[in-house]
C-alpha cells in the first residue's frame, strides 16, 4: 500500500512539474507573438525620420558638406526631404544683402528621389541616419517642418558659424527628444573654428579660398569651439548623434549608394608662389630698371598700395558695417591699412609727411612679422611675402623721397 502512494505521489509531481512548464511555454510564446503588436502600439504614427548627410563637393558653396531632414510618411505615402540651405539668387541686393550678413535663407522641400539623384549626379555621398522618436515626438517634428515652410516663417537669417542648414536641424532635433539628448564633443578639446574650416579647405585644395577666408575673418574666429559650437559642421553633427549617451539617437545608419573616387590632384599655382614670384619680380624689376624706368615702378607701387588700401577698407566694412560676427578684431588691419589707399596717389611725392608715412608703413610691417605667429587670430603664411614686398617697397620710397 505505501509503494501505491509513492507511486502516486511521484506521478502527480511530474504533472504539475509539467504543466508549470507548459504554462511558461505558452507565456514565452504569447509574449513574442504580441511584441510586434505592442511595439506597433507604442508608434501608430507610421512616420520614419532620418537625417542625410551629404559630402563635400568641389566647389566652395559644397566644400562643408550638407544636412537635410528626410521624413517618409506612410499615411499620406510620402518621402520628403526638407532643406534649410535654401537661397535665391534673384533676390534684390543679393550680393549686398550677401557681404553685410543679412541674406535670407529659407526652407524648402523636394521629394527624395530628386534630391538624392542630384547628389549620386555629382558624386557627393550621402548617410542616412534612422533617429529614434516615439509616435508623438514624430508628429511633432512633422507639424513643426510643415509649419515652418508657410511663407511667414520660412526665412531666417543664415549664420555660417551659428545658424545655418545644419544647425537648424540640430536645434529641431534636441528640442523634439525627450528626455533632451547630450551631443557630446567628437573633435579634440582645444580645436577652434578656423581649424574646423581649415580641415576642409585643405583637403578639398581650395589654397585660394583659404587665403580669402583668412583674410575676412577676424579674431573670432580662432576662438576654441565648444561641443554644441561643433555642429555648425554636418559631418560633426552626424558624428554627435552617433555618440550619444544619455538618450539613444540613432536606431540605424547606412551609405545610401557607393561612390567612385576622384583622381586627386594639387594645384602648383597657390598662393604662397604667387607671392614669391611677386616679391621677387618686384626686386628684379628695382635691380634692373629703378633708374631706368622710373615712372613705370612708381605705377607699380601706386598699384601695390592703392589695392592693399582697398582690401584695408573693406576689412573695416565688414568688422563695423556689417552682422557677420566674425569677420570683427581683424588683425589683418596690421599690415593692409586702409591708409595706404590716400598715398597711393603720392607715391612720387616728395613732402616730408610722405616720407614719415614709409617711413611707419616699414616699421610696422616689420613689427606684424616679429608677432606674426603670437597674435591671437592666425595669420595665413602664405601673406608673409606679401608683407615683405610692403615693407621692401615702402622702405625704398622712404629713401627716394
Amino acid at each position: 500500500m505505501k509503494n501505491i502512494f509513492t507511486k502516486i505521489k511521484s506521478q502527480l509531481s511530474f504533472i504539475i512539474k509539467l504543466s508549470n512548464y507548459q504554462i511558461i511555454k505558452f507565456a514565452i510564446i504569447g509574449i513574442l507573438a504580441l511584441a510586434p503588436i505592442a511595439t506597433f502600439a507604442q508608434d501608430s504614427s507610421r512616420i520614419r525620420i532620418s537625417l542625410l548627410t551629404c559630402t563635400p563637393g568641389d566647389e566652395l558653396y559644397s566644400i562643408f558638406g550638407h544636412s537635410a531632414l528626410r521624413v517618409i510618411d506612410s499615411n499620406s505615402v510620402t518621402d520628403i526631404v526638407y532643406n534649410y540651405g535654401t537661397f535665391n539668387f534673384d533676390d534684390e541686393g543679393f550680393y549686398l544683402k550677401f557681404i553685410r550678413g543679412k541674406l535670407l535663407y529659407y526652407v524648402s522641400i523636394a521629394h527624395f528621389e530628386d534630391f538624392k539623384n542630384e547628389y549620386q549626379s555629382s558624386n557627393r555621398g550621402m548617410t542616412e541616419q534612422l533617429l529614434n522618436f516615439s509616435a508623438a515626438e514624430k508628429i511633432n517634428i512633422q507639424h513643426a517642418l510643415i509649419e515652418n515652410l508657410k511663407e511667414e516663417n520660412k526665412y531666417y537669417q543664415y549664420d555660417f558659424f551659428f545658424d545655418n542648414c545644419t544647425t537648424r536641424l540640430r536645434d529641431l532635433i534636441v528640442k523634439s527628444k525627450h528626455p533632451t539628448p547630450l551631443l557630446p564633443s567628437v573633435k579634440p578639446a582645444d580645436m577652434r573654428f578656423r581649424q574646423a574650416i581649415h580641415e576642409y579647405l585643405d583637403k578639398g585644395d581650395q589654397q585660394w579660398s583659404k587665403l580669402g577666408i583668412d583674410i575676412l575673418l577676424g579674431a573670432p574666429t580662432d576662438k576654441i569651439m565648444t561641443a554644441s559650437d561643433q555642429q555648425f559642421l554636418p559631418d560633426n553633427l552626424m558624428l554627435a548623434l552617433d555618440s550619444t549617451k544619455n538618450t539613444p539617437l540613432v536606431t540605424t545608419s547606412q551609405k545610401l549608394y557607393d561612390l567612385y573616387p576622384a583622381a586627386g590632384h594639387k594645384s602648383f599655382f597657390t598662393p604662397m608662389v604667387f607671392f614669391l614670384f611677386l616679391l621677387a619680380g618686384f626686386i628684379l624689376l628695382h635691380v634692373a630698371f629703378q633708374k631706368k624706368w622710373p615712372v613705370m615702378l612708381s605705377g607699380l607701387d601706386g598699384i601695390l598700395f592703392f589695392s592693399t588700401g582697398l582690401l584695408g577698407i573693406l576689412l573695416i566694412f565688414m568688422w563695423a558695417a556689417t552682422d557677420h560676427s566674425m569677420t570683427k578684431n581683424n588683425y589683418n588691419l596690421l599690415w593692409a591699412l586702409p591708409t595706404h589707399l590716400v598715398i597711393s596717389f603720392f607715391i612720387a611725392s616728395n613732402k616730408s609727411w610722405v616720407k614719415k608715412y614709409f617711413l611707419f608703413t616699414a616699421i610696422a610691417g616689420l613689427i606684424a612679422l616679429a608677432i606674426w605667429f603670437f597674435l591671437p587670430q592666425q595669420l595665413n603664411i602664405s601673406l608673409i611675402p606679401f608683407v615683405i614686398l610692403i615693407i621692401f617697397r615702402a622702405t625704398v620710397r622712404y629713401f627716394k623721397s
